[in-house]
């Protein structure tokens, strides 16, 4: 019973969060500064999320030879600025990951 109620809580505070943010969409206007910043927000969320994972996988900081997350992100970064095109990205990166795996194992 217990459960049942704060999952329902939790349901009702993120409808809240939500409908207000859907609700006041077309009324709010934010300055200009304000919105040239929020394009900043997924590349800076991204990169929150995923540097851990490439420069800590074993849970302390290792920028090594025997770090393949490390080398395959480098790998797909340079194919991502110099080709501009996500697939080619993900696909070398993949393939660099999986190579350094094997050749580091």
């Amino acid at each position: 019973m217990n459960e049942a109620i704060m999952i329902a809580g939790m349901a009702l505070v993120t409808f809240s969060v939500r409908y207000v943010m859907f609700a006041m969409a077309g009324r709010i206007v934010f300055p200009v500064w304000f919105k040239h910043a929020l394009a900043y927000v997924p590349p800076v969320v991204l990169s929150a999320i995923i540097a851990p994972l490439i420069l800590m996988p074993k849970g302390y900081l290792d920028i090594s030879l025997a770090n393949p997350y490390f080398w395959a992100a480098l790998v797909a970064a340079i194919v991502g600025f110099w080709r501009q095109h996500l697939l080619t990205t993900i696909i070398v990166g993949m393939i660099a990951f999986i190579l350094l795996k094997w050749i580091t194992s």
